[in-house]
């Protein structure tokens, strides 16, 4: 049996909470599917290495689903 597809919106979206969406705001838009894959490396790099979001790491499951998303080729 295959994974089941992660979308941007059932999966990802709510990973960023307000304060992380309006903390990056000035770069990306948390909430938007478009902003959130046309950086999705540099994401990926900033939640894996504890630097984003700046009060909290994200949990290592947090991290492999949006790892997940991206290698599954970012779907809406």
């Amino acid at each position: 049996m295959s994974e089941p597809t992660l979308s941007f919106a059932a999966d990802i979206k709510p990973l960023f909470r307000e304060g992380d969406r309006a903390a990056m705001k000035f770069a990306f838009d948390l909430w938007d599917h478009e902003d959130v894959s046309a950086h999705a490396d540099a994401i990926l790099g900033a939640v894996a290495d504890g630097t984003m979001p700046c009060d909290r790491e994200w949990a290592e499951p947090e991290v492999e689903t949006l790892r997940s998303w991206i290698a599954g080729g970012k779907a809406a």
